[in-house]
């Protein structure tokens, strides 16, 4: 009749319809108590006591469904989400409370009568009233303590501690980068944020949220500094933080974070002469990533309409007849969709135990009639194949057949995620709806989850496994097998995703590639991650490439983007062969496309596909001059991404890296260095034939043109499509000089 869940569905940036607002009520605040009711519900009141006393009345009131419609409850991306929050504002009542206070312990229930004159009265909740005060936790510790003395708070309610608060000091050219991937800035300071992993479907600029946060950030010195270069801190923690980035105080840099009712937490200062030190400090305390075959520096290419056999095949014939070198393709739409485990159109028998390649049969005409044979083929032109994957069990539609055994057996076994009251958890989410979720901080759920999968890689010899969607875990009271709640657990369950998927592939002899797009402090040694879903549009780009700086300054090695976008429509000619230009020089190099519903004009990000779509003849030629250019890198590429993996700078890093003292680098957030010897300088607006570069302290080289170029000042250097500005450090020169010539690739072409 009546709903009422006083944190909501756990989402961390939009209220519900049928919660507590606040959530957790400050001394001095009221709150808004809201429930969902059904269309028969003629009247709801609320029953309020403080302290066990007797209750009072407070009649709810239907709340404005038009006002709240469009305000996206749910925060979703999808139609039918939106529509669930129309849906939940019609609804929705609410009733404001008297203020709460400090000290004291509140009890509610709601009582709601429907037109034919039925009564029901709910459950009580309890509430009480959080405040801030010197004492209340222990906040430990280590290295060198840079907490301003007295800052330290803490918020407690009546059952104890919930968040601390502290401040740390910064210098006033002090710069501050950090905090897992961010699209919006590379130096945040002046900014507030936070840390939660969050699937924000495109424009993650503007709202400042990211699938792959981290609780750690450095400072880097100015030039008149007396102490090192950098420092930086990492609170070591996997619940929620927030940070004032001298938005609010100049000067200083408010720390908050959610505790455990133990009110214990710990924080990590890293002081060095370079960030690079740093760096390789938070390193030692989430794990150092591992070190990945030279077939990730090549070509990646994918679509998800690419969704039959003879397709993927037809595209790869693409490639060759347009002398394209790829190196690995991303099978997207290859499985029933169900079980993510089969492909579709596969004919066999459901089974309690995981199947092999020998169970299934493909029929001749369906979509996939030959996987392995497919996989084979590809392998013989030295394609390396990566399936998709998430880590639900789909429950809409009703699951048949293998879905249905599968999900059985993760609620007979207790392999899910738990509710408080210990039924599985059922993914709040907009995308898969109510799908169960594996527990995957527990060894052995992920060993059951992925020993479905292991015919893919030992029989079919797939190479890898796109780990999408991470991001599901919704709710502070969860339970996990290893311990944790959700307001701890929920951040690492894409590290454990990945980890599971990544000891999969090693134990059947092959090199832990994962792609991922969600993650946290922890996730760096497990495989190489993409910035997620975008359109192809000029700002995204910029987004694109501040995520690929930011999250090489957390550790994270192997790192791309879809170049140009993959949502909406086609990028325009000049936008894709910038950005492939600018993709050439970072970690992955990769093409993506979104879902259209097999529409014709077809929106696939192919080079020929956009020079159709744009009619622009350059396309082609140009991509084909870069993915070559990015095949004679990947010596390069291997060799410095073992030197970033054995505790040197990031791969793709920026100029502030090598330069801290250098204020000057600042001006040029977008630029960055590809190496030791590489300096990438990206065209990110329309229209552009020349540029203006930042050349840090010493001799430079314009690898184009071999012009000599003096450092420490701005220089003009021409953009042409196909000769993206780059500069390369003079000492490197004579090793890397024939990358850049015109002349062929030094190897056979193998697709």
């Amino acid at each position: 009749m009546i709903r009422h869940r006083p944190h909501g569905s756990g989402h961390p940036y939009a209220e519900t319809e049928d919660q507590r607002v606040p959530a957790r009520p400050l001394d001095g605040e009221p709150v808004e108590l809201r429930v969902r009711a059904s269309a028969n519900v003629a009247a709801v009141v609320c029953e309020w006591a403080a302290d066990g006393g007797p209750p009072i009345e407070l009649p709810l009131t239907r709340r404005d469904a038009g006002a709240r419609a469009g305000a996206g409850a749910d925060g979703g991306h999808l139609a039918a989400a939106q529509a669930r929050a129309a849906r939940a504002a019609a609804g929705s009542w609410a009733v404001r409370t008297p203020a709460l206070r400090a000290g004291h312990r509140y009890a509610y229930r709601f009582r709601a009568t429907t037109a034919d004159g039925v009564t029901r009265n709910g459950r009580w909740f309890e509430v009480s009233a959080a405040s801030w005060s010197d004492g209340g936790g222990k906040l430990d510790v280590t290295g060198a303590d840079r907490v301003v003395p007295g800052s330290v708070r803490w918020l407690s309610d009546g059952d104890g501690p919930l968040r601390v608060r502290f401040e740390l000091a910064l210098g006033p050219e002090e710069h501050v980068v950090g905090f897992g991937e961010r699209f919006d800035a590379v130096d945040q300071r002046g900014r507030e944020l936070d840390a939660v992993v969050f699937e924000q479907y495109k424009a993650q600029g503007r709202h400042g949220r990211t699938y792959l946060p981290m609780p750690f950030a450095m400072v880097v010195g100015s030039a008149d500094s007396d102490g090192p270069a950098s420092w930086g801190w990492h609170v070591r923690t996997s619940r929620r933080t927030w940070y004032d980035v001298g938005a609010s105080t100049p000067g200083r840099v408010r720390v908050e974070a959610e505790v455990g009712r133990d009110g214990e937490l710990g924080v990590r200062f890293h002081d060095g002469g370079a960030p690079a030190d740093v760096l390789r400090g938070f390193l030692d305390d989430v794990g150092r990533p591992t070190e990945l075959p030279p077939w990730v520096f090549r070509l990646w290419a994918s679509g998800n309409e690419w969704n039959t056999q003879e397709r993927v095949l037809a595209e790869m014939d693409r490639h060759r007849e347009h002398g394209i070198p790829v190196g690995a393709v991303v099978i997207e739409a290859w499985s029933d969709e169900s079980t993510f485990t089969a492909f579709r159109g596969a004919e066999y028998e459901p089974s309690e135990e995981p199947h092999r390649l020998a169970d299934y049969t493909f029929p001749p005409d369906g979509p996939w009639p030959d996987p392995k044979g497919m996989v084979d083929e590809l392998h013989r032109r030295d394609i390396k194949v990566l399936l998709w994957q998430i880590p639900l069990q789909k429950t809409r539609p009703h699951p048949r057949h293998q879905a249905a055994v599968d999900a059985r057996q993760l609620v007979e076994r207790g392999y899910g995620v738990r509710e408080p009251d210990g039924r599985p958890y059922r993914n709040r989410g907009w995308w898969f709806p109510l799908a169960l979720m594996p527990d995957l901080s527990s060894q052995e759920v992920r060993d059951w989850w992925t020993a479905k999968r292991r015919y893919l890689v030992e029989e079919v010899g797939v190479d890898g496994f796109k780990t999408d969607g991470g991001e599901h875990a919704w709710g502070h009271d969860l339970r996990y097998a290893d311990g944790s709640d959700g307001a701890a657990g929920n951040g690492l369950f894409p590290v454990h995703y990945a980890r599971a998927f990544g000891d999969l592939l090693r134990s059947c002899g092959k090199a832990p590639v994962t792609f991922s797009r969600a993650g946290f402090a922890g996730s760096q040694p497990h495989g190489a991650f993409w910035a997620g879903d975008e359109d192809s549009t000029w700002e995204a780009f910029r987004s694109s490439i501040r995520a690929g700086i930011t999250a090489s300054a957390c550790g994270i090695v192997y790192w791309g983007w879809d170049l140009a976008g993959f949502s909406g429509e086609v990028p325009q000619a000049e936008l894709y062969l910038r950005a492939a230009g600018a993709a050439a020089f970072m970690p992955i190099m990769q093409y993506h496309s979104e879902f259209n519903h097999h529409r014709t004009p077809l929106r696939d990000r192919t080079p020929w596909n956009v020079a159709a779509r744009t009619g622009d003849e350059r396309v082609v030629p140009v991509f084909r001059r870069l993915a070559e250019l990015r095949e004679r890198l990947v010596p390069y590429l291997v060799e410095q991404a073992r030197t970033a993996v054995g505790g040197g700078a990031p791969l793709m890093r920026g100029l502030f890296f090598d330069h801290p003292r250098d204020p000057r680098v600042w001006r040029y957030p977008l630029q960055y260095k590809l190496g030791d010897a590489l300096l990438v300088a990206p065209v990110t607006e329309p229209g552009i034939t020349e540029i203006s570069v930042y050349l840090p302290d010493g001799d430079w080289i314009d690898v184009w043109t071999g012009r000599d170029l003096a450092g420490g000042q701005e220089v003009t250097l021409p953009a042409a499509l196909d000769h993206p500005p780059v500069t390369c450090a003079k000492e490197h020169w004579t090793r890397l000089a024939g990358v850049f010539t015109d002349l062929p690739i030094a190897h056979q072409r193998r697709c």
